[in-house]
Protein backbone atom coordinates (compact mmCIF):
# COMPACT_ATOMS: atom_id res chain seq x y z
CA UNK A 1 0.00 0.00 0.00
CA UNK A 2 1.38 4.19 -0.51
CA UNK A 3 -0.64 5.05 2.19
CA UNK A 4 0.24 3.77 6.26
CA UNK A 5 -2.54 2.57 8.12
CA UNK A 6 -0.97 0.51 10.44
CA UNK A 7 0.66 3.21 12.74
CA UNK A 8 -1.20 3.97 15.74
CA UNK A 9 -1.24 7.53 16.93
CA UNK A 10 -1.64 9.03 20.32
CA UNK A 11 -4.86 10.96 20.14
CA UNK A 12 -5.01 12.00 23.88
CA UNK A 13 -4.17 15.42 24.93
CA UNK A 14 -5.90 16.48 21.19
CA UNK A 15 -9.83 17.42 22.83
CA UNK A 16 -10.82 14.00 20.87
CA UNK A 17 -14.06 12.97 22.05
CA UNK A 18 -13.32 9.54 21.28
CA UNK A 19 -10.44 9.67 23.13
CA UNK A 20 -11.53 11.41 26.19
CA UNK A 21 -11.73 8.42 28.00
CA UNK A 22 -9.92 7.33 31.44
CA UNK A 23 -6.31 5.72 30.68
CA UNK A 24 -6.10 2.30 29.90
CA UNK A 25 -9.53 2.44 28.49
CA UNK A 26 -9.69 1.71 24.28
CA UNK A 27 -12.80 3.54 22.41
CA UNK A 28 -14.18 1.69 20.12
CA UNK A 29 -17.39 3.75 20.30
CA UNK A 30 -17.76 6.81 18.08
CA UNK A 31 -17.72 6.99 14.80
CA UNK A 32 -14.91 8.50 13.64
CA UNK A 33 -11.32 7.07 12.72
CA UNK A 34 -7.96 6.25 14.19
CA UNK A 35 -6.12 7.19 10.55
CA UNK A 36 -4.71 10.49 9.85
CA UNK A 37 -6.96 11.72 6.68
CA UNK A 38 -5.12 11.70 3.51
CA UNK A 39 -2.08 13.74 3.03
CA UNK A 40 -3.32 15.35 -0.38
CA UNK A 41 -6.04 16.72 2.22
CA UNK A 42 -3.50 17.68 4.88
CA UNK A 43 -1.39 19.69 2.45
CA UNK A 44 -4.65 21.74 1.47
CA UNK A 45 -5.52 22.39 4.82
CA UNK A 46 -1.96 23.33 5.86
CA UNK A 47 -1.43 25.28 2.76
CA UNK A 48 -4.52 27.34 3.74
CA UNK A 49 -3.51 27.35 7.47
CA UNK A 50 -0.10 29.15 5.77
CA UNK A 51 -1.97 31.70 4.42
CA UNK A 52 -2.35 33.39 8.19
CA UNK A 53 -5.78 35.29 7.76
CA UNK A 54 -8.90 33.52 8.36
CA UNK A 55 -11.80 36.00 7.46
CA UNK A 56 -15.02 34.35 6.06
CA UNK A 57 -15.07 31.84 3.03
CA UNK A 58 -17.05 32.01 0.56
CA UNK A 59 -18.26 29.03 -1.21
CA UNK A 60 -16.32 28.60 -4.71
CA UNK A 61 -17.05 26.75 -8.22
CA UNK A 62 -14.11 24.56 -7.23
CA UNK A 63 -16.39 23.04 -4.09
CA UNK A 64 -19.51 22.74 -6.48
CA UNK A 65 -17.26 20.82 -9.03
CA UNK A 66 -15.45 18.53 -6.49
CA UNK A 67 -19.25 17.29 -5.46
CA UNK A 68 -20.13 16.95 -9.15
CA UNK A 69 -17.32 15.39 -10.56
CA UNK A 70 -17.09 12.60 -7.85
CA UNK A 71 -20.54 11.69 -7.68
CA UNK A 72 -20.47 11.53 -11.44
CA UNK A 73 -17.10 9.63 -11.56
CA UNK A 74 -17.61 7.32 -8.44
CA UNK A 75 -21.81 6.98 -7.93
CA UNK A 76 -22.55 7.26 -11.69
CA UNK A 77 -24.95 9.76 -10.81
CA UNK A 78 -24.56 13.70 -12.30
CA UNK A 79 -25.80 16.01 -9.89
CA UNK A 80 -26.66 20.10 -11.18
CA UNK A 81 -24.75 23.01 -9.29
CA UNK A 82 -28.25 24.17 -9.24
CA UNK A 83 -29.37 21.32 -6.59
CA UNK A 84 -25.99 22.01 -4.30
CA UNK A 85 -26.05 23.82 -0.92
CA UNK A 86 -23.19 23.72 1.58
CA UNK A 87 -24.19 23.13 5.47
CA UNK A 88 -21.76 22.60 8.57
CA UNK A 89 -23.09 18.50 8.93
CA UNK A 90 -24.97 16.26 7.88
CA UNK A 91 -27.46 15.92 11.40
CA UNK A 92 -27.72 20.09 10.93
CA UNK A 93 -29.17 19.49 7.94
CA UNK A 94 -31.29 16.82 8.97
CA UNK A 95 -32.28 19.71 11.46
CA UNK A 96 -33.03 21.91 9.53
CA UNK A 97 -35.18 20.25 7.13
CA UNK A 98 -37.79 19.11 9.83
CA UNK A 99 -37.57 21.79 11.05
CA UNK A 100 -37.81 24.10 7.82
CA UNK A 101 -39.99 21.37 5.78
CA UNK A 102 -42.46 20.03 8.50
CA UNK A 103 -44.72 21.17 11.11
CA UNK A 104 -45.38 21.12 14.66
CA UNK A 105 -46.29 18.19 16.00
CA UNK A 106 -46.29 16.19 12.18
CA UNK A 107 -44.63 12.37 12.46
CA UNK A 108 -41.36 11.95 10.93
CA UNK A 109 -40.69 8.43 10.44
CA UNK A 110 -37.33 6.63 10.74
CA UNK A 111 -36.00 3.14 9.96
CA UNK A 112 -34.94 1.52 13.46
CA UNK A 113 -32.38 0.48 14.63
CA UNK A 114 -30.65 3.51 13.50
CA UNK A 115 -28.24 5.96 14.46
CA UNK A 116 -29.20 7.95 17.36
CA UNK A 117 -28.95 11.15 15.97
CA UNK A 118 -31.74 11.22 13.91
CA UNK A 119 -33.76 10.91 17.21
CA UNK A 120 -33.03 14.28 18.11
CA UNK A 121 -32.90 16.35 15.06
CA UNK A 122 -36.89 15.06 14.94
CA UNK A 123 -38.07 15.96 18.56
CA UNK A 124 -36.05 18.73 19.32
CA UNK A 125 -38.27 20.84 17.11
CA UNK A 126 -41.55 19.08 18.07
CA UNK A 127 -41.99 16.54 16.03
CA UNK A 128 -42.84 13.13 16.42
CA UNK A 129 -41.25 9.76 15.78
CA UNK A 130 -42.74 7.20 14.00
CA UNK A 131 -40.48 4.16 14.20
CA UNK A 132 -41.02 1.65 11.29
CA UNK A 133 -38.35 -1.14 12.43
CA UNK A 134 -36.37 -3.08 9.77
CA UNK A 135 -37.17 -6.69 10.12
CA UNK A 136 -34.07 -8.84 10.92
CA UNK A 137 -34.29 -12.56 9.91
CA UNK A 138 -31.23 -15.06 9.19
CA UNK A 139 -28.87 -12.55 10.61
CA UNK A 140 -29.99 -10.13 7.54
CA UNK A 141 -32.03 -6.72 8.30
CA UNK A 142 -34.84 -5.62 5.12
CA UNK A 143 -37.45 -3.29 5.04
CA UNK A 144 -41.04 -4.13 6.23
CA UNK A 145 -42.92 -2.97 3.54
CA UNK A 146 -46.60 -3.60 4.51
CA UNK A 147 -45.78 -1.88 8.07
CA UNK A 148 -43.75 1.22 6.22
CA UNK A 149 -47.04 1.62 4.18
CA UNK A 150 -49.52 1.84 6.84
CA UNK A 151 -47.25 4.58 8.12
CA UNK A 152 -46.67 6.47 5.47
CA UNK A 153 -50.07 6.53 4.47
CA UNK A 154 -50.95 8.06 7.86
CA UNK A 155 -51.84 12.26 7.13
CA UNK A 156 -49.72 13.44 9.72
CA UNK A 157 -46.06 11.33 8.76
CA UNK A 158 -45.15 14.43 6.40
CA UNK A 159 -41.16 13.36 6.11
CA UNK A 160 -39.15 10.00 6.01
CA UNK A 161 -35.43 10.02 6.85
CA UNK A 162 -33.41 7.42 5.51
CA UNK A 163 -30.37 5.97 6.40
CA UNK A 164 -28.01 4.83 2.84
CA UNK A 165 -26.08 2.93 3.19
CA UNK A 166 -27.24 1.73 6.81
CA UNK A 167 -25.91 2.99 10.03
CA UNK A 168 -25.62 0.55 12.01
CA UNK A 169 -26.88 -2.53 10.34
CA UNK A 170 -24.22 -2.00 7.29
CA UNK A 171 -26.45 -2.65 5.15
CA UNK A 172 -26.76 -1.06 0.81
CA UNK A 173 -29.97 -0.72 0.18
CA UNK A 174 -30.36 -1.80 -3.81
CA UNK A 175 -32.27 -0.52 -6.51
CA UNK A 176 -35.65 -2.49 -6.12
CA UNK A 177 -36.13 -1.15 -2.26
CA UNK A 178 -35.28 2.49 -3.09
CA UNK A 179 -37.34 2.60 -5.82
CA UNK A 180 -40.53 1.08 -3.44
CA UNK A 181 -39.69 3.33 -0.86
CA UNK A 182 -39.96 6.03 -3.44
CA UNK A 183 -43.34 5.49 -4.87
CA UNK A 184 -44.61 4.75 -1.45
CA UNK A 185 -43.58 8.15 -0.58
CA UNK A 186 -44.61 10.23 -3.42
CA UNK A 187 -48.12 7.71 -3.34
CA UNK A 188 -48.57 9.50 0.84
CA UNK A 189 -46.70 12.89 -0.38
CA UNK A 190 -43.96 12.20 2.15
CA UNK A 191 -40.87 14.13 1.75
CA UNK A 192 -37.58 11.42 1.77
CA UNK A 193 -34.41 12.95 3.35
CA UNK A 194 -31.61 10.47 2.73
CA UNK A 195 -28.58 10.48 5.04
CA UNK A 196 -26.20 9.41 2.35
CA UNK A 197 -22.75 10.25 4.87
CA UNK A 198 -21.11 6.48 4.67
CA UNK A 199 -21.82 5.90 1.18
CA UNK A 200 -18.05 6.00 0.05
CA UNK A 201 -17.50 3.61 3.10
CA UNK A 202 -18.53 0.29 1.10
CA UNK A 203 -16.78 -2.90 1.18
CA UNK A 204 -14.07 -3.29 -1.92
CA UNK A 205 -16.31 -4.38 -5.03
CA UNK A 206 -19.38 -2.86 -3.90
CA UNK A 207 -21.16 0.28 -4.53
CA UNK A 208 -24.16 2.19 -3.31
CA UNK A 209 -27.06 3.44 -5.30
CA UNK A 210 -27.48 7.36 -4.51
CA UNK A 211 -31.43 7.53 -3.71
CA UNK A 212 -31.90 10.53 -5.88
CA UNK A 213 -30.75 8.53 -8.92
CA UNK A 214 -33.24 5.35 -9.06
CA UNK A 215 -35.74 7.37 -10.76
CA UNK A 216 -37.65 11.19 -11.40
CA UNK A 217 -39.93 10.52 -8.63
CA UNK A 218 -37.24 9.58 -6.12
CA UNK A 219 -35.40 12.54 -7.68
CA UNK A 220 -38.39 15.08 -7.18
CA UNK A 221 -39.38 14.00 -3.42
CA UNK A 222 -35.88 14.02 -1.95
CA UNK A 223 -33.30 16.05 -0.41
CA UNK A 224 -29.89 13.77 -0.15
CA UNK A 225 -27.38 14.95 2.45
CA UNK A 226 -23.65 14.15 2.23
CA UNK A 227 -20.03 14.76 3.10
CA UNK A 228 -16.34 14.01 2.80
CA UNK A 229 -16.48 13.61 6.84
CA UNK A 230 -16.83 9.53 7.42
CA UNK A 231 -15.10 8.80 4.63
CA UNK A 232 -12.09 10.96 4.95
CA UNK A 233 -12.05 11.36 8.78
CA UNK A 234 -12.84 15.14 8.84
CA UNK A 235 -15.63 15.48 11.07
CA UNK A 236 -13.98 18.14 13.42
CA UNK A 237 -13.69 20.15 9.80
CA UNK A 238 -17.53 20.38 9.90
CA UNK A 239 -18.23 20.02 5.97
CA UNK A 240 -21.28 18.55 3.61
CA UNK A 241 -23.25 19.45 1.53
CA UNK A 242 -27.22 18.76 0.82
CA UNK A 243 -28.30 18.33 -3.08
CA UNK A 244 -32.46 19.20 -3.51
CA UNK A 245 -33.79 19.01 -6.51
CA UNK A 246 -37.11 20.47 -6.16
CA UNK A 247 -36.98 23.98 -6.47
CA UNK A 248 -39.73 24.86 -3.40
CA UNK A 249 -37.89 22.73 -1.38
CA UNK A 250 -34.08 24.04 -2.13
CA UNK A 251 -35.35 27.92 -1.24
CA UNK A 252 -36.46 26.61 2.18
CA UNK A 253 -33.50 24.83 3.00
CA UNK A 254 -31.16 27.46 1.51
CA UNK A 255 -33.14 29.65 4.09
CA UNK A 256 -32.81 27.50 6.93
CA UNK A 257 -29.59 26.59 6.89
CA UNK A 258 -28.73 30.62 6.64
CA UNK A 259 -30.79 31.22 9.72
CA UNK A 260 -29.69 28.95 11.20
CA UNK A 261 -26.09 29.83 10.75
CA UNK A 262 -25.37 26.24 9.23
CA UNK A 263 -24.94 27.71 5.49
CA UNK A 264 -21.45 29.41 5.85
CA UNK A 265 -18.07 27.36 5.51
CA UNK A 266 -15.48 28.04 8.25
CA UNK A 267 -11.83 28.92 6.78
CA UNK A 268 -11.07 25.16 6.02
CA UNK A 269 -14.13 23.38 5.13
CA UNK A 270 -13.81 24.10 1.13
CA UNK A 271 -10.26 23.39 0.74
CA UNK A 272 -10.45 19.90 2.85
CA UNK A 273 -14.19 18.90 1.11
CA UNK A 274 -12.42 19.62 -2.61
CA UNK A 275 -9.25 18.11 -1.69
CA UNK A 276 -10.69 14.99 -0.49
CA UNK A 277 -13.23 14.72 -4.06
CA UNK A 278 -10.10 15.62 -6.45
CA UNK A 279 -7.39 13.99 -4.74
CA UNK A 280 -8.53 11.67 -1.91
CA UNK A 281 -9.40 8.15 -4.51
CA UNK A 282 -6.45 6.24 -4.26
CA UNK A 283 -6.18 7.29 -0.05
CA UNK A 284 -10.12 5.96 0.09
CA UNK A 285 -9.57 2.94 -2.34
CA UNK A 286 -6.84 1.85 -0.06
CA UNK A 287 -8.14 2.67 3.62
CA UNK A 288 -11.28 0.30 2.31
CA UNK A 289 -9.01 -2.34 1.93
CA UNK A 290 -7.56 -1.80 4.94
CA UNK A 291 -11.23 -1.94 6.52
CA UNK A 292 -12.22 -5.03 5.13
CA UNK A 293 -9.63 -6.89 6.40
CA UNK A 294 -10.18 -5.80 9.89
CA UNK A 295 -13.65 -6.65 9.39
CA UNK A 296 -12.44 -9.97 7.96
CA UNK A 297 -10.27 -10.40 11.08
CA UNK A 298 -13.33 -9.66 13.60
CA UNK A 299 -15.61 -11.89 11.71
CA UNK A 300 -12.92 -15.33 11.77
CA UNK A 301 -12.57 -14.22 15.13
CA UNK A 302 -15.43 -14.65 16.54
CA UNK A 303 -16.49 -17.72 14.47
CA UNK A 304 -13.54 -19.41 15.88
CA UNK A 305 -12.87 -17.86 19.61
CA UNK A 306 -16.29 -16.29 20.17
CA UNK A 307 -19.50 -18.11 18.32
CA UNK A 308 -21.54 -16.50 20.73
CA UNK A 309 -21.62 -13.51 18.52
CA UNK A 310 -21.99 -12.83 14.84
CA UNK A 311 -21.23 -10.44 12.82
CA UNK A 312 -24.35 -8.60 11.01
CA UNK A 313 -23.36 -7.12 7.50
CA UNK A 314 -19.59 -5.88 6.26
CA UNK A 315 -21.04 -4.48 3.21
CA UNK A 316 -21.01 -0.90 4.38
CA UNK A 317 -19.68 1.29 6.82
CA UNK A 318 -16.73 1.00 9.55
CA UNK A 319 -18.99 0.10 11.98
CA UNK A 320 -20.05 -3.44 12.83
CA UNK A 321 -23.34 -4.27 13.94
CA UNK A 322 -22.84 -7.05 16.66
CA UNK A 323 -25.65 -9.73 17.24
CA UNK A 324 -25.22 -11.16 21.23
CA UNK A 325 -28.62 -11.87 21.88
CA UNK A 326 -27.37 -15.64 22.17
CA UNK A 327 -25.57 -14.18 25.74
CA UNK A 328 -29.39 -13.19 26.93
CA UNK A 329 -28.41 -10.50 28.32
CA UNK A 330 -29.07 -6.70 27.84
CA UNK A 331 -26.70 -4.76 25.47
CA UNK A 332 -26.76 -1.71 27.80
CA UNK A 333 -26.16 -3.57 31.03
CA UNK A 334 -22.97 -5.59 28.31
CA UNK A 335 -21.74 -2.55 27.15
CA UNK A 336 -21.57 -1.10 30.95
CA UNK A 337 -19.77 -4.40 32.21
CA UNK A 338 -17.58 -4.30 29.10
CA UNK A 339 -16.36 -1.06 29.99
CA UNK A 340 -15.87 -1.39 33.45
CA UNK A 341 -14.28 -4.76 33.45
CA UNK A 342 -12.27 -5.01 29.94
CA UNK A 343 -11.78 -1.10 29.72
CA UNK A 344 -13.29 -1.68 26.44
CA UNK A 345 -15.82 1.02 25.11
CA UNK A 346 -18.63 0.35 22.57
CA UNK A 347 -21.84 1.13 21.84
CA UNK A 348 -25.19 0.07 23.35
CA UNK A 349 -27.46 -1.20 21.03
CA UNK A 350 -30.64 -0.56 22.30
CA UNK A 351 -29.96 3.70 21.93
CA UNK A 352 -30.77 2.62 18.11
CA UNK A 353 -34.06 1.46 18.81
CA UNK A 354 -36.25 -1.01 17.50
CA UNK A 355 -34.36 -4.19 17.95
CA UNK A 356 -31.07 -3.03 18.98
CA UNK A 357 -31.07 -4.36 22.60
CA UNK A 358 -29.13 -7.34 22.18
CA UNK A 359 -26.73 -5.66 20.05
CA UNK A 360 -23.72 -4.16 20.58
CA UNK A 361 -21.57 -1.76 17.75
CA UNK A 362 -17.91 -1.63 17.44
CA UNK A 363 -15.94 0.59 15.13
CA UNK A 364 -12.99 -0.77 13.49
CA UNK A 365 -11.26 2.07 11.56
CA UNK A 366 -7.96 2.09 13.99
CA UNK A 367 -4.86 0.00 13.25
CA UNK A 368 -4.66 -3.63 13.09
CA UNK A 369 -3.51 -3.72 16.65
CA UNK A 370 -5.84 -1.98 18.22
CA UNK A 371 -8.57 -4.50 16.59
CA UNK A 372 -6.95 -7.02 17.66
CA UNK A 373 -6.69 -5.89 21.72
CA UNK A 374 -10.39 -4.92 21.05
CA UNK A 375 -11.47 -7.88 20.20
CA UNK A 376 -9.53 -9.59 22.80
CA UNK A 377 -10.82 -7.24 24.82
CA UNK A 378 -14.04 -8.36 24.30
CA UNK A 379 -13.53 -12.42 24.56
CA UNK A 380 -12.09 -11.51 27.54
CA UNK A 381 -15.55 -9.28 29.25
CA UNK A 382 -17.84 -11.94 27.59
CA UNK A 383 -15.94 -15.18 29.07
CA UNK A 384 -15.97 -12.81 32.75
CA UNK A 385 -19.47 -11.89 31.90
CA UNK A 386 -20.35 -15.29 31.82
CA UNK A 387 -19.38 -16.37 34.77
CA UNK A 388 -20.94 -14.65 36.99
CA UNK A 389 -18.09 -11.47 38.20
CA UNK A 390 -21.20 -9.50 36.71
CA UNK A 391 -23.49 -10.15 39.86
Amino acid sequence: MKYDFDTSRNRRGSYSLKWDVPEGELPMWVADMDFCTAPEIQEAICKRAKHGIYGYTIVPEEWYQAYKGWWEKVHHFQIEKEWLLFCTGVIPAISIAVKNLTEPGDKVLIQTPVYNGFFHAVTDHGRKIAENPLRYDSGRYEMDFPLLEQQLSDPGTTMMVLCNPHNPVGIIWNRETLKKVGELCKKHHVILLSDEIHCDLTAPGLEYIPFASVSETCKEISITAVAPTKSFNLAGIKTAAVFVPDKAMYRKMKKGLWADGAGEPNVFAVDAAAAAFTKGGLWLEELRQYLQENKQYVVEFLKNELPQITVVSTEATYLLWLDCRSLSVSSRRLAAFLRKEAKLYLMDGSVYGGNGDGFLRINIACPKELVMEGIKRLKKGVKEYGSGKNT
